[in-house]
């Protein structure tokens, strides 16, 4: 098996780290990934400056690279030109933090494994949903044991984005993307010079999405409950239930012109 691992908290990670090893044992792990942290990127691309690339060698005596781009540009750079081959699956994490409901737009994390369903390939998002501590052990072990099932059965143009609570937990459930905004977001500051700055931050606000198929929770109900989330996600943004009420108005649109 030719695994693609990367993600957006770095080539240095932790997270990343103690994946690669614990995937070791699954087949031929090729790492791309960022040169430093890029989390919040989502899915850009870098279009203005070349991409470089540096080989980095970690104890065990394997390598990877490190590309001075973001999430996306590594899984691009590494299908385009680094693999040999064609990967069975693409895996972005382990992440530091939570990936959930809305916050999916922002993350370079699950925006590297897009880019690999993008170009056909299976591919697995997974975090750690707390920043409290650093123990990826069990995320990784559950990864390792995700993954062949994964590369059987995973469904078509499809991401599968794992979130991992703390500690152990109580089981694996299925779900759905919780609505997440942040509130208190900017926060302004004054320099030592009286000119002002800012920082995003905020605290998330949870709610759930209309209209949710009832029996399914969502990804951060079973996170609070200490449950495993697992979502499968696509890239269609297409609101297919108004494509008719705006095919009614047509006509009206066609007087713009």
């Amino acid at each position: 098996m030719l695994i693609l691992l990367s993600n957006d908290d770095g080539i240095q990670a932790t997270g990343l780290n103690v994946l690669r090893q614990a995937l070791a044992p699954l087949g031929e792990i090729y790492v791309v990934a960022p040169e430093r942290e890029r989390s919040g990127i989502g899915h850009g691309i870098t279009v203005h400056k070349p991409l470089r690339l540096k080989e980095v060698r970690y104890p065990d005596g394997s390598s990877g690279w490190s590309v001075n781009g973001t999430p996306a540009d590594c899984v691009k750079l590494a299908v385009e030109a680094l693999l040999p081959a064609m990967p069975d699956i693409v895996v972005s994490g382990i992440n530091q933090g939570p990936n959930l409901g809305t916050d999916v737009i922002y993350s370079g994390t699950v925006s590297a494994a897009i880019e690999g369903m993008i170009n056909g390939f299976p591919s697995l998002a997974i975090s750690l949903a707390t920043y409290e501590h650093d123990d990826f052990t069990y995320a990784a072990s559950f990864a390792a044991r995700l993954i062949p099932l994964l590369v059987k059965n995973a469904p078509v143009k499809t991401v599968i984005n794992v979130n991992v609570p703390p500690g152990k937990p109580v089981g694996v459930k299925v779900t759905r993307l919780a609505n997440r905004r942040y509130v208190n977001i900017v926060h302004k500051r004054v320099d030592p010079r009286g000119r002002p700055y800012y920082w995003m931050a905020g605290e998330p606000e949870d709610s759930v999405p209309e209209n949710p198929a009832a029996e399914v929770s969502t990804d951060v109900e079973a996170v609070k409950k200490n449950y495993i989330s697992i979502t499968p996600l696509h890239f269609d943004l297409t609101d297919y239930k108004n494509i008719d009420k705006m095919q009614a108005l047509v006509p009206k649109l066609e007087n713009c012109l």
